[in-house]
């Protein structure tokens, strides 16, 4: 299992809700939970030395529970980047486009700044489908930053919601800048998969978006309350339906 914590950590609080609604969209994730760690030997702060003595109850923290699968590395040892993602056939008994696109659309929505290869993976899993998933969602719901920071890129409101989903300048190019180590980059979206993502978000209710973020705690890193997120995602949520793809990319 891998924990992360720390309240000074956005990823602590970001990659619960993101995992959970990739789940609830349908698009593959790991299962990460919001805990409370008895920690024995931790070291006092997430960079420092083991201390065997400490015996610690770490809260917030969250626990991740991989993806069931086996994990197909490539041949640099890491996993896939976001234009490989084009490469993707779907007459070779791959994805449809309009899955490919709703994927980049969803990542860019949540500004997934940390896109280096080693955050995607590919899985076989166990009825022998193979998955391209993001291997870490941690930062999320804030703004892509080139320096991939967190707390600006990872439950940061302020960034989250004053980031538009779209580029300036028309037409359906996702919005989001490429960090220094990340691979995802202004990708242009089609229409089927900007529909598709539109039709899969109107199916959350706001009880269940609100829930979404009331889950993670994140009103505890932001000081902002749950309705704020739950608000501004479904501005974003909006902007997506609103929009219309008048071209394949």
């Amino acid at each position: 299992m891998k924990v992360k914590y720390g309240d000074d950590n956005g990823e602590v609080y970001a990659e619960v809700v993101a995992t959970r609604l990739f789940w609830a969209l349908g698009f593959a994730a790991d299962r990460v939970y919001p805990v409370r760690v008895e920690c024995h030997g931790c070291p006092r702060d997430r960079k420092g030395k083991a201390d065997p003595e400490r015996v610690d109850l770490i809260d917030p923290a969250a626990i991740e529970r991989r993806f069931a699968g086996h994990t197909v590395d490539a041949d640099n040892g890491h996993g896939w980047t976001w234009p490989e993602l084009d490469l993707i056939d779907e007459t070779a008994g791959g994805a449809p486009r309009a899955h490919v696109d709703a994927l980049k659309l969803l990542a860019a929505t949540l500004q997934h700044t940390d896109s280096k290869a080693v955050n995607q993976r590919l899985v076989i899993a166990p009825d022998g489908q193979p998955y391209m998933l993001i291997n870490d969602l941690g930062l999320t719901f804030g703004r892509a930053n080139i320096m991939n920071r967190n707390p600006i890129g990872s439950a940061n409101l302020d960034g989250w919601s004053h980031t538009p989903v779209w580029a300036p300048g028309g037409g359906c190019v996702a919005n989001i800048e490429r960090s220094y180590t990340g691979t995802l980059d202004h990708p242009r979206i089609g229409e089927p998969g900007r529909a598709m993502l539109s039709r899969l978000l109107d199916e959350l209710t706001m009880e269940q978006i609100e829930d979404l973020f009331d889950v993670s705690r994140i009103a505890e890193r932001s000081r902002r309350s749950v309705r704020a997120w739950a608000d501004a995602f479904e501005k974003k949520r909006a902007e997506i339906r609103d929009r219309r793809c008048v071209s394949e990319p």
